[in-house]
């Protein structure tokens, strides 16, 4: 498991979550922590480690 800090697309306020890279790249959603909307991670993970990238679902 790997922590990172993502900032939600909507809310604007940063925090810290947990990736688990052992199954590859994947696809999910996580609620934000602050304002609790909903928000689509791309999980990749490359050989510099795990990238999260944060999308509203209504783009």
């Amino acid at each position: 498991m790997d922590e990172l800090t993502i900032t939600c697309p909507y809310c604007g306020e940063a925090f810290t979550t947990l990736v688990d890279t052992s199954a590859g790249d994947q696809d999910y959603i996580e609620d934000c922590i602050v304002c609790c909307r909903p928000i689509e991670c791309h999980l990749e993970v490359t050989t510099d480690g795990p990238v999260l990238t944060p999308r509203r679902d209504d783009d």
